[in-house]
């Protein structure tokens, strides 16, 4: 609410370092769609990866115990939850999925911040999507900060002056998108509208947010890991820019560089990762090749396939379409019974 108020944005500055990790991320984006245009077969199985990793994180941010193989069965959705704990993690990894699979297409406001906060409470006997009914203080001993969230009766004004202001926001072109969603995930924290979950909301609604603007990292690169790896760091951020934030007058720059230092470190791994894949897929369809170029008769997929154990018929098949593409080979037929022969054999 108070960072999204036009006056507030129109007083932002940004050194240095800020802007050259926001042109970072401009760069970062832009090259994100050749990575997933070329290796859609492999991207899958990191984007379960990421799940997996958020939901392990998750858990132990918010102080949960489970045994890792049930842990593992209730992300793969394999086992109904027995008790609490495992209803938490059911719930988050509804909330996540939900995001991963349409977050794009859901729209900031209070209806859906609600429909988040319901899934993550779909297991557990107490309802979720309800507003906070009594008031509650932010203690950090971490930092050393305490804070007084806003109090329970004016929360709902004041949730729908967020979502109101993001979209004025937005439709002013105030501020970049990128500049506007740390805004609001802050002043979420700030509102702390819920009586549980706030923190593991505003971590999803990050998700989300940044997936509406093709900052879409998150669903390959576990956000929730790389949050709870710089735990500390997170705590100095926020203690930092909480203090005068009822006054409007906080300074917001610590969590800008937190929020987007967070997002280009996702970026770099989802980078590095990628290239560690191409490398793997380029080994990969070098075995492929030297096995089809062995055969002089015509041959099937399934007969490559047999000669290269653990190589997917995706590469299989992406390497016969590379060579017809060079010219070295050409399919005999067409369907499940299709040979392939070499050009020069004809």
């Amino acid at each position: 609410m108070h960072s999204l108020s036009p006056e507030y944005i129109a007083k932002l500055r940004f050194n240095a370092r800020q802007l050259a990790m926001l042109r970072t991320l401009g760069e970062q984006r832009g090259r994100q769609p050749l990575h997933i245009a070329q290796l859609p077969e492999v991207l899958n199985d990191v984007r379960r990866v990421a799940i997996a990793d958020s939901i392990e994180s998750s858990t132990r941010l918010n102080g949960v115990t489970v045994a890792g193989h049930r842990l593992k069965s209730l992300a793969l959705e394999k086992v109904t939850p027995q008790n609490r704990a495992e209803q938490e993690i059911a719930g988050y990894r509804d909330a996540l999925k939900l995001i991963c699979d349409g977050g794009d297409r859901m729209p900031l406001s209070e209806s859906i911040i609600f429909q988040l906060h319901a899934t993550l409470h779909r297991y557990m006997r107490q309802p979720g999507g309800q507003w906070k009914t009594t008031d509650s203080d932010i203690i950090e001993g971490l930092s050393g900060y305490s804070f007084h969230p806003v109090a329970a009766h004016l929360t709902p004004v004041t949730m729908a002056s967020l979502v109101a202001r993001y979209r004025m926001a937005l439709d002013q072109q105030l501020a970049d998108p990128l500049v506007l969603v740390p805004l609001v995930i802050f002043d979420f924290l700030c509102i702390h509208p819920f009586p549980d979950n706030n923190c593991r909301m505003a971590r999803l609604l990050s998700l989300q947010l940044l997936c509406h603007f093709d900052y879409a990292v998150g669903r390959f690169i576990s956000l929730e890991r790389i949050f709870e790896d710089s735990k500390e760091d997170y705590c100095t951020a926020l203690g930092a820019s909480l203090q005068g934030w009822h006054e409007g007058i906080h300074n917001i720059t610590p969590w800008f560089d937190y929020f987007w230092g967070t997002l280009v470190r996702a970026y770099e791994e989802f980078e590095d990762r990628i290239g560690t894949i191409e490398r793997g897929r380029g080994a990969k369809g070098d075995r492929v090749r030297t096995e089809i170029l062995k055969h002089r008769l015509p041959f099937s997929i399934s007969e490559i396939e047999k000669a290269c154990p653990g190589i997917s018929r995706d590469m299989v098949r992406l390497t016969l379409r590379t060579m017809k593409a060079e010219g070295l080979i050409e399919p005999t037929g067409k369907g499940r019974n299709a040979k392939w022969q070499h050009t020069q054999n004809r």
